[in-house]
């Protein structure tokens, strides 16, 4: 299958805008994806499979009154299939009920530039190539102990581009480059396991470092043996960005969407304004942010993507918006409407959800604290209740701080809180930040929070 270039993504997305207007449709909107990845896997610590995936197709939004149809398509060579989508799309509006809370597609506005979002060298990267940065990872771990055992992980690349037009103006296109690799391992020692232990690292541009993968993983693990019990009691919490992205992402990321405002699903509700975190804490979410794994020219739906301040010194200032939100309450869009693919139509979510970090380092961190415990992962955080922000999840792995230091690995421990109260006891912030999904944050230390031992 031949990559289809710009132009081509483009014109595709402009003449099929055109069809369903012509067939009928009130307003229109196509969205056209294209993403070529190569990935290189490891299972049970060999290198086991390498793929080269293509896949690309058309999304196409109609709309008539206030009644919107949808429909996909991956096939792109024909015209007949691509008319035959368009044609469904309008009988499913025509199907469906108004929304008497539509108010239109968005309309075209000049979109800013990004930084460190493509990479050349990614595009041109070859899965002989990615098997090299999987071995140099594997290669790293084992030379850390005999008692490592890479279970899975592996490297990629990944080249993605978008297109998008609709009958209000909107037509635009960006591309760009992700590179990533990863390890997953455990250790045995004595006939007991330790939990897994996961380090990557993903980056929009080539400077991936495997080796220090291998070895950030691996040394996890060894330090995760001989894990004991801990007691039960409020204790302070360093979470790092892994345990961080976990539990935000059912809580506070959703508390600050429009659409879980708008249907009575979040706590911050009517809170612009409040205090809902400690005054250290400044977050924003930045659609430009430099080299971010969510960094676009513009949205799922056009609209230029930004940067949103949603916290200052602990104040919530914002909501995050769609197209489609921002109208109901007769707003402009934040760029927030996300779509993976063309498989779907757009939903609210944030870009790069951005904590802003201080100067202290992670060691600084751990020494300031006489009893604590520093989290890596989670478990069960998808459990978490985005309206209360309530939650009860397993931290493994995870280790006690006593005096300054890290003392053991500690095993069945739960921690138990209310999100919102655990914004409002930081009490520090780490100058190590980095890029985890949706997330851009350092550690994170919070105060007060209830660890319960087995």
């Amino acid at each position: 299958m031949v990559a289809l270039r710009q132009e081509e993504m483009q014109r595709l997305a402009e003449k099929t805008v055109s069809l369903a207007q012509t067939r009928g449709a009130d307003e229109a909107e196509a969205f056209v994806y294209q993403g070529l990845t190569t990935n290189v896997s490891i299972e049970r610590g060999q290198i086991s499979k390498s793929s080269r995936i293509i896949d690309r197709g058309l999304g196409v939004r109609a709309i008539l009154g206030k009644a919107t149809g949808f429909c996909y398509t991956n096939i792109l060579e024909s015209e007949a299939a691509i008319e035959e989508t368009v044609l469904k799309a309008l009988s499913f509006a025509k199907a469906s009920k108004p929304d008497e809370d539509w108010r239109g597609l968005p309309s075209k506005k000049a979109f800013s530039s990004v930084e460190g979002t493509y990479d050349d060298r990614i595009v041109e990267l070859n899965s002989e190539e990615l098997v090299e940065v999987a071995s140099a990872m594997l290669d790293a771990a084992e030379k850390i102990d005999k008692r490592i055992f890479p279970i899975e992980g592996g490297a990629g690349s990944s080249y993605l581009c978008k297109a998008v037009a609709n009958s209000n103006g909107v037509e635009g296109f960006d591309h760009g480059t992700i590179v990533e690799c990863s390890l997953v391992t455990i250790a045995k020692e004595e006939g007991k396991v330790t939990p897994i232990c996961f380090e990557f690292d993903i980056k929009r541009k080539y400077d991936i470092n495997p080796e220090w993968v291998g070895k950030e993983a691996a040394g996890l693990t060894v330090s995760a043996l001989k894990a004991k019990r801990t007691e039960t009691k409020n204790i302070k919490v360093i979470f790092t960005q892994f345990a961080l992205q976990q539990l935000l992402q059912y809580t506070l990321i959703n508390a600050v969407n429009a659409d879980y405002i708008q249907r009575n699903q979040s706590a911050f509700k009517n809170k612009k304004g409040e205090k809902v975190a400690s005054e250290i804490v400044n977050i924003y979410d930045d659609g430009l942010f430099d080299g971010g794994l969510r960094t676009w020219k513009f949205d799922g739906e056009g609209v230029p993507q930004q940067k949103t301040p949603i916290i200052e010194k602990g104040i919530l200032l914002n909501y995050i918006y769609d197209n489609y939100t921002a109208k109901k309450e007769g707003r402009e869009s934040t760029g927030n409407a996300w779509r993976a693919g063309y498989l779907s139509t757009p939903s609210v979510e944030a870009t790069n959800f951005h904590i802003i970090p201080r100067n202290k380092s992670p060691e600084e961190l751990i020494s300031e604290l006489k009893d604590g415990l520093l989290v890596y992962y989670l478990q069960g955080a998808h459990s978490s209740n985005p309206v209360s922000g309530e939650f009860s999840v397993v931290a493994t792995p995870a280790w006690k701080i006593e005096n300054g230091e890290i003392a053991y690995a500690v095993k069945g421990a739960m921690l138990v809180g209310d999100i919102f109260q655990v914004l409002m006891n930081i009490s520090e912030l780490a100058d190590n930040e980095r890029k985890i999904g949706q997330l851009i944050s350092p550690w994170v230390c919070a105060e007060n929070v209830k660890v319960i031992g087995k």
